[in-house]
């Protein structure tokens, strides 16, 4: 992406920790407002180390650069967090025994989760990585789109990121959409084969019952069949839908930080630059500059950190309880009471009511 850098304006050390944007000699490229357009082709060299090249701070694209990073951002840490759900989920799978669930449910929901999401991440990495500044940048977003509307279709060179992209993309839509049937039919039926191989071995021994009994018997089975149906049909729609929705959702985390970054050059522009920019020391400007400090600090404290700290409390919140909780946790087991001495000495009172009795 091509940076517009203001040369004048910024009292910013870019070369702290160094740059990897070079400067052009050419004084042509130079405007009258003393800004340069810097073109990744000439003016850029190998990708910064760690975090932001501090020259996107005196460029006046930082927040579409900004934009782009930090939804980037935001997905990845959402695939972090649900991959961790699933596995928590696999826990409790062992911990209670349930080898079918481990392998038609947690296996599948994992490879379902890694071939889409996962993929994506791998294609931000990717081209984080290896795609070269100097060439046209294809799009992660139209890569992702057309791996499934335009499903084993030619790449075009412009939009190409690694070679082999289209047939692995191809691999993978099929895998995942192999996983949606393991999901949804494989333990429902083995479930049943295993209650039909039981049945068979009750009718055997139980000849002589009534038939009123086996046919109570029969529609009991049946009903319980058909729950278990639309159960895993529910489970496996939810998440299904769910790794798209839940991975949109994480771009909250893009939209708060976006939120903070704005107020904050706000309050800066609108108090202290502006306080710093018109000091006159000899008319007693420090005094302006205290009462600009002030309401600066004011405003820091009620809107930055209060009213912004709990909306990002709350989003965090909401991000844990929907999109986390929901690959592992249940709610059931039995409700939880504290010791009580109290609800001991009432349940021996009713215990000798009923003795009595």
């Amino acid at each position: 992406c091509h940076m517009t850098a203001m040369m004048r304006s910024s009292g910013i050390n870019a070369e702290y920790g160094g740059s990897s944007w070079r400067m052009p000699n050419d004084t042509t490229v130079y405007t009258s407002d003393d800004t340069v357009t810097l073109d990744p082709k000439y003016d850029y060299s190998d990708p910064y180390f760690y975090g932001i090249d501090p020259m996107w701070i005196m460029s006046d694209n930082l927040l579409t650069f900004m934009n782009s990073y930090k939804m980037k951002m935001a997905v990845i840490l959402g695939l972090c967090q649900m991959t961790f759900g699933l596995f928590l989920s696999l826990i409790n799978y062992k911990y209670f025994g349930k080898t079918l669930d481990i392998w038609f449910t947690f296996v599948p929901q994992l490879i379902f989760l890694q071939c889409i999401i996962g993929y994506m991440c791998f294609l931000i990495f990717y081209k984080w990585l290896f795609i070269d500044a100097g060439r046209d940048q294809p799009s992660i977003m139209l890569a992702m789109i057309d791996m499934f509307l335009s499903f084993g279709s030619d790449i075009e060179e412009s939009d190409l990121i690694y070679e082999g992209q289209k047939y692995i993309q191809m691999i993978l839509v099929v895998v995942a959409l192999v996983m949606v049937p393991i999901m949804f039919a494989a333990k429902p039926l083995i479930e049943a084969y295993g209650k039909s191989q039981d049945t068979a071995e009750y009718e055997a021994l139980s000849y002589d019952s009534d038939d009123d009994e086996m046919v109570q018997r029969e529609r009991h089975e049946a009903q319980a069949r058909l729950d278990m149906w639309v159960h895993q049909a529910i489970h496996t729609i939810e998440f299904c839908l769910g790794v798209i929705s839940n991975t949109a959702s994480y771009l909250r985390l893009w939209a708060l930080s976006l939120a903070h970054s704005e107020l904050s050059t706000v309050l800066w522009d609108m108090t202290l630059y502006y306080g710093f920019s018109s000091l006159d020391w000899d008319k007693g400007g420090f005094v302006l500059l205290f009462l600009v400090w002030a309401f600066w600090a004011v405003l820091t404290v009620t809107i930055l950190l209060c009213m912004e700290g709990l909306s990002a409390f709350l989003h965090a919140l909401r991000l844990h309880w929907v999109e986390f909780q929901n690959k592992f946790y249940g709610g059931d087991g039995f409700k939880f009471l504290p010791f009580s001495f109290s609800l001991i000495l009432e349940n021996e009172e009713n215990l000798e009511e009923i003795s009595n009795i």
